[in-house]
């Protein structure tokens, strides 16, 4: 009785064991198989002393740009792509290039972020889990109906004043006393359609997932690190599509925010274990709004 109870307790202990090493090992696989494709269909493009050249002064700024990036995301959970938008823009990339350059670059970094995350036990699985294929789903469907249908800039200002009103929220909440936790309801929908807005409007999936997350009054490490976690799914989906319908071009851009942020992920996801409950909050619902301000104000 005594072995059997042994035996059955090292067959669970060893089946949690691997399916803790698949949220190491599926992000691994598929990075690498990425990098592979690229490699396979681009190596034309890079020559030995294009590669060389390609590390000046530009190139130093592309990587601190995502090295600010993913600092911002991995801490906040969200903010990735609008504030190295934001900065490659202000630098005088054009927009095509930006845009393809920071999807790519984010079916990178956010698989480092969400190793990182894993491995200092920032994530809720069950989280991850509710919020993977309906995210996912909204994702390939945003991007899809952006390369044919839909003009992003139409729907910004809408998503502008959701982030609002959700940074005001998230910030009242925060400098309460007490922050009562409220169950969230349907967190498929909210998946859908922070990928779906991710894919459209360039940037929005943190904002929107977290930002309601951190509003029903969950608990802000885990949130960040499931939401940080699904985001690698999401981005994965939306940066295929987007390499199938537009291309890819920029690589240096590529190179610089890839790097910065895969180097900057660990200590985000560590940063996330530090940093006290309400002046995070705080912090994501001020990023929101201004983030959200510059937007409206671009448009107007």
């Amino acid at each position: 009785m005594e072995k059997e109870l042994k035996l059955n307790t090292v067959t669970i202990k060893s089946g949690e064991s691997f399916s803790n090493k698949l949220w190491v090992i599926i992000p691994a696989v598929l990075l690498l198989g990425l990098i592979s494709v690229l490699i396979y269909n681009h190596h034309a493009d890079f020559t030995w002393q294009g590669f060389l050249d390609g590390f000046n002064q530009e190139f130093l700024v592309f990587f601190f740009i995502g090295v600010f990036a993913q600092l911002v995301d991995g801490t906040l959970g969200m903010g990735y792509g609008a504030t190295s938008t934001s900065f490659l823009l202000a630098y005088g990339v054009s927009p095509v290039v930006s845009s393809g350059g920071v999807h790519v670059a984010e079916m990178f970094t956010t698989g480092a972020s969400a190793i990182s995350h894993h491995k200092f036990g920032n994530i809720n699985k069950k989280l991850v889990k509710n919020l993977l294929i309906p995210g996912v789903l909204g994702s390939i469907t945003g991007a899809y109906l952006l390369s044919d249908v839909i003009d992003g800039d139409v729907i910004k200002p809408f998503i502008a004043v959701y982030m609002i009103v959700l940074a005001i929220i998230i910030i009242r909440k925060a400098l309460a006393k007490t922050i009562v936790k409220k169950k969230t309801k349907r967190l498929g929908v909210l998946a859908t359609f922070g990928g779906f807005m991710d894919s459209v409007g360039g940037g929005g999936w943190g904002p929107i997932v977290t930002s309601t997350l951190l509003g029903r009054g969950r608990n802000p490490r885990y949130t960040i690190g499931s939401v940080n976690a699904a985001e690698f799914a999401v981005s994965f989906a939306s940066g295929i599509t987007f390499m199938l319908f537009g291309g890819i071009h920029g690589w240096q851009v590529i190179v610089g925010l890839i790097l910065g942020g895969v180097i900057a992920a660990p200590l985000a996801a560590f940063l996330v274990n530090k940093i006290k409950r309400k002046p995070m909050m705080v912090a994501v619902g001020i990023l929101i709004i201004l983030l959200s301000l510059k937007t409206l104000s671009k448009l107007l």
